[in-house]
């Protein structure tokens, strides 16, 4: 049966037209698989699905995410991470290589992709629209064992708040901002090194659709709320209210950051 697979150019041009033409018709695809995003499980068949594409200098391990967490995209990794995740495939089948590729995630928690999700959240009676950032694996501080997740720290280093209280609206981030533009979301830029402009701290591999509420709530406040909390602690919520409920939640366990960032576009 035809899997709901999205394969970007990028991961075709690594994999070649004929392995991604066998993909989107159903042949060396799972049907079921655990998201490389929000490590929760997916259906390929029932499901917008993307490849996702770790590749090292001789090597490639693909893996396989909700559409809704990230999209489909290659992820360049160093050869020796792949080596320790291809040696754990114990068949040559793609469930199992998505399953290297989370174990690589895990393991190597420096090439943890940021995953983004948009909503709405109601502050002091009024909506604003907001970003979620969750990454896929821990983040460590870069030199160190990488034993520890450091994501929430190296954010307050640049400057976001550690969020106490959803219904209270984050202070204002200097430098950075949102770029959305035609309807589309395209990064979340912050200043660039030595004060130069600025430079992506996310970008989308292919622009994401943000709906007509969230981008009219964006045009009339100029603002958007970045949220932040580590792997684990949000997940990829269906609708707005649980994806509030997944905020406030991480809030009370301390594991909740945010700023407030003026919108760059329209």
């Amino acid at each position: 049966m035809p899997r709901m697979l999205d394969v970007s150019e990028d991961v075709r041009a690594e994999i070649g037209d004929e392995e991604a033409d066998r993909l989107l018709a159903g042949e060396n695809a799972p049907g079921s698989y655990d998201c490389t995003s929000c490590r929760t499980p997916g259906d390929s068949e029932q499901e917008r699905t993307s490849t996702v594409l770790f590749v090292g200098e001789e090597t490639a391990v693909l893996a396989f995410a909700h559409a809704s967490c990230i999209p489909s995209q290659v992820v360049r990794v160093a050869e020796e991470q792949l080596q320790g995740a291809v040696a754990s495939i114990t068949a040559a089948d793609a469930a199992d290589a998505a399953g290297a590729a989370d174990e690589l995630a895990a393991a190597h928690p420096e090439q943890a992709v940021l995953g983004v999700t948009s909503g709405l959240v109601l502050i002091e009676g009024e909506l604003h629209p907001a970003l979620v950032v969750e990454p896929t694996a821990p983040v460590a501080r870069p030199g160190s064992d990488g034993l520890t997740d450091e994501f929430l720290t190296l954010l307050v280093e640049q400057g976001f708040q550690p969020v106490a209280d959803v219904n209270r609206k984050p202070a204002p981030l200097p430098g950075w901002s949102v770029l959305v533009a035609m309807g589309q979301l395209h990064s979340v830029l912050q200043p660039g090194p030595g004060g130069a402009g600025q430079a992506a701290w996310w970008q989308a591999h292919q622009p994401l659709q943000v709906t007509e509420g969230w981008r009219a709530a964006a045009n009339k406040s100029h603002t958007v709320l970045v949220f932040a909390a580590p792997v684990g602690s949000i997940g990829q919520q269906p609708r707005e209210d649980l994806l509030r409920d997944a905020l406030e939640k991480a809030a009370a366990n301390g594991r909740l950051v945010a700023a407030a960032m003026p919108l760059a576009g329209t």
